[in-house]
């Protein structure tokens, strides 16, 4: 039987073999409607350092609420916004340069003929080791830009969240 043949099914069942090691990265979830979920922010606690009666409480309250969000531009109980999902920092440590690596000489060396194995892994390991370096970069980019996505849908409610505090207490309430 000709060797050149015989290549065929090993480096069918290889090429089959290590488009099993192969993981898709993440897919980012863009929200494609109008934002439906609120900012779920820890709520604020004010307490009264000066006797202030409830009545007295709940007027401060609402005056403050009212010139906080008057202040910041932002009004939390009237503008749903959207937040993208948390993620993770982004990881920069060669891990996927090294996994594409190893592939790629795995690859190289399993669809190369008898005569140039050396040669083939070299080059699938360099072809690997790129191709894993491009994704590893592409996914941190992801993350970078997931989170400053947060921080900005954040601003605004961190605005309120200070002029309300500055509010409150300069009406003589501890803000906890």
């Amino acid at each position: 039987m000709n060797s050149r043949l015989s290549h065929g099914p090993w480096a069918l069942a290889g090429a089959l073999l290590l488009s099993g090691c192969v993981v898709a990265p993440p897919m980012a979830r863009v929200a494609r409607t109008a934002p439906t979920a609120a900012v779920a922010a820890a709520p604020m606690y004010f307490y009264p350092e000066h006797g202030q009666d409830a009545p007295r409480q709940d007027r401060d309250r609402y005056e403050c609420y009212r010139w906080a969000a008057a202040q910041s531009g932002f009004d939390p109980g009237m503008t749903p916004v959207s937040l993208p999902p948390p993620s993770a920092a982004p990881t920069r440590d060669g891990a996927d340069v090294a996994a594409g690596a190893i592939t790629g000489a795995m690859a190289g060396a399993v669809l190369s003929s008898p005569h140039h194995t050396r040669e083939s892994v070299v080059i699938g390991a360099l072809f690997g080791a790129a191709l894993g370096a491009v994704a590893q970069e592409s996914r941190a980019q992801a993350a970078d830009q997931a989170l400053a996505a947060r921080q900005a849908a954040l601003a605004p409610l961190e605005g309120f969240r200070r002029a309300m505090s500055a509010c409150m207490s300069g009406r003589g309430y501890r803000v906890g």
